[in-house]
């Protein structure tokens, strides 16, 4: 179960994102996890933030991006060890994209509508901030295909 509560401690954004809503507001997201229901929880109990809303979170990564995805809003993310490139285009495809190349303490933002992906060379540490509802993914690899 996702709840969106107020918090005064000290989070670990790996496992508790913080929800970044309207008016400066931010709450702990508890319960979150990289799964379709509480993804979903998550969508529901911020739906009234709109495109207002954000998802702060911080992703460990290795090797290629496994999906692409856009959002309705602008998307920050910042690299905070290791290096990545992120992969941005008008479609969701390796062969017509523009790539960005980001090490410790560099940032980009993924315009509103753009397809993005990201690949780490190694082991690499993301914060993200990310508009939540009416994002869309596609798978980055079709059946069959290796990394």
């Amino acid at each position: 179960m996702v709840t969106i509560e107020p918090t005064l401690q000290p989070q670990n954004l790996l496992v508790t994102p913080l929800h970044l809503g309207p008016g400066s507001r931010v709450r702990s997201v508890r319960g979150f996890a990289w799964a379709p229901e509480a993804l979903a929880a998550y969508a529901e109990a911020t739906a009234g933030d709109g495109p207002d809303g954000r998802l702060m979170v911080v992703i460990d990564e290795e090797g290629r991006g496994d999906h692409w995805e856009r959002h309705p809003a602008d998307e920050v993310i910042v690299c905070l060890s290791g290096r990545v490139t992120v992969l941005r285009g008008a479609e969701p495809s390796d062969d017509s994209a523009d790539s960005v190349v980001l090490g410790p303490g560099e940032a980009v933002v993924n315009p509103a509508g753009t397809w993005h992906t990201v690949d780490a060379h190694g082991r690499a540490r993301l914060l993200t901030i990310t508009p939540g509802p009416g994002s869309e993914h596609r798978p980055r690899f079709r059946a069959g295909q290796g990394l």
